[in-house]
């Protein structure tokens, strides 16, 4: 056998003895036998390099440090391999306990959104969505709100002044969700039966029961025979539903440009009554404007601001804190 040969068969064996390894003990005892300098198969190679003919030393000698090189790196790996399980189990301490984890949760507007959508359902509303950005027509025209009411004034509302140009004329940000009701009755035919919940805007000033930033829970019914009654019972149930059975609902006249007769809701719950929304039958111009004859349907509508009822249910005196995202009080919901 030449020493290029003894080269292959060298480095072959080193490959396998390294590999079987499983200890340090192990592992030490393969580096003796093929790297060792006093005795081993290192030292048989090297013999190998001197027996070779004087014109082929040149490449027998350079084969040889190439085949110790790359031999001595494979040791180094294995090496790295067999140290790396020992030092993971000195750095984690497996009697410790472990650290439970920290879950996040649906901040409790949503869940209350949530669950304000769950209720209406059993009473046959289906939950429907409309864009924050409107124009005109839908926040107000076709809610039947003149150009002189004080709703549509500019410092009661944020106006988007760039976007006017490109969208045809003055766009805002809503600021009730009835605007959603008129998107979906010029879509849809009576019967309708919808709820439409999401953020609106107005520019209040911002204290402990106002924020320019809030949301609403926008209801319509449309039908052949939709009275009065069936919207004071729709009402009555859902607070009770949601705040429970104790509860009193109780109705003052009021006026909307979009509803005729109109009125003002209150809760009693707990010691004191609230406001929670407007509501009325829904004025004839507004089912004029999506091509409704009032003569043939009528319909009533009902808003009711989330904030509210959840300040109510959880005993929370500041409008504020839905907003602070401090995790102490968001993690008690």
């Amino acid at each position: 056998m030449d020493a290029l040969e003894a080269f292959s068969e060298y480095e072959a064996a080193a490959i396998e003895a390294f590999r079987a390894a499983t200890s340090a003990e192990e592992l030490e005892s393969a580096r003796v036998e093929f790297l060792g300098q006093k005795k081993g198969r290192l030292r048989d190679l090297q013999k190998a390099v001197g027996k070779s003919k004087p014109e082929d030393r040149p490449v027998v000698g350079k084969k040889f440090n190439e085949v110790k090189q790359r031999v001595g790196q494979l040791l180094e790996e294995r090496q790295a391999e067999l140290d790396q399980p020992a030092a993971a189990l000195t750095a984690i301490d497996l009697t410790l306990p472990g650290e439970p984890l920290v879950l996040g949760r649906r901040h409790v507007i949503t869940q209350t959104i949530d669950e304000f959508k769950e209720l209406m359902g059993r009473f046959g509303f289906t939950a429907v969505e409309g864009p924050e950005i409107e124009d005109e027509t839908h926040n107000f025209v076709a809610l039947n709100i003149p150009e002189e009411h004080p709703a549509r004034d500019p410092l009661d509302n944020f106006y988007f002044a760039a976007a006017e140009a490109a969208a045809g004329g003055p766009v805002l940000l809503r600021s009730q969700t009835s605007t959603v009701q008129i998107r979906v009755m010029e879509q849809s035919k009576p019967p309708i039966r919808i709820v439409s919940l999401g953020r609106v805007y107005r520019p209040d000033k911002i204290d402990d029961t106002h924020h320019f930033m809030f949301h609403q829970m926008e209801g319509l019914m449309v039908g052949d025979d939709v009275t009065m009654a069936q919207l004071k019972t729709v009402l009555s149930l859902f607070a009770k539903s949601y705040l429970g059975d104790d509860v009193e609902v109780r109705f003052r006249p009021s006026f909307f440009p979009f509803t005729e007769p109109s009125v003002e809701v209150d809760v009693s719950w707990q010691g004191g009554w609230m406001e929670i929304g407007g509501a009325g039958m829904v004025d004839p111009n507004v089912l004029r404007a999506v091509g409704y004859d009032p003569e043939e349907v009528s319909g009533f509508a009902f808003g009711l601001g989330i904030e509210r009822f959840c300040m109510r249910r959880h005993n929370i005196t500041d409008i504020r804190r839905f907003h602070e995202n401090n995790v102490r009080f968001l993690s008690q919901f």
